[in-house]
């Protein structure tokens, strides 16, 4: 069993950084794939980065080089550090986490947090 809290969200201005970091129980959490998700007012929730149990990482081609998916498993936690955010990636950031990347990937996911809010604003 995992459980997953979401924090670090917030109000900024496009262009500005924000992390967002998701803090697991579990004593088997470094065995875990984990991905954040986001989902938009009106639309479906989509993936935006992953990391695998061993640290291999994947990203959504319209964050690439400006997200970066991390973990600390000492410290039970994934991070997402967010760079030059754009007005339309306002959203709900959800953690996940599930036994490998491919189902992270396919959003076959057995947990969920309870998301935090990013708005960006123009």
């Amino acid at each position: 069993q995992v459980q997953l809290v979401e924090s670090g969200g917030g109000l900024v201005q496009a262009g500005a950084s924000l992390r967002l970091s998701c803090s697991a129980s579990g004593r088997t959490f470094s065995v875990y794939a984990m991905g954040w998700f986001r989902q938009a007012p009106g639309k479906e929730r989509e993936l935006v980065a992953a990391i695998s149990s061993g640290g291999s990482t994947n990203y959504a081609d319209s964050v690439k080089g400006r997200f970066t998916i991390s973990r600390d498993n000492a410290k039970i936690t994934v991070y997402l550090q967010m760079n030059n955010l754009k007005p339309e990636e306002t959203a709900v950031y959800y953690c996940a986490a599930d036994t490998t990347l491919r189902r992270v990937h396919a959003g076959a996911i057995n947990y969920w947090g309870e998301g935090t809010q990013v708005t960006v604003a123009t």
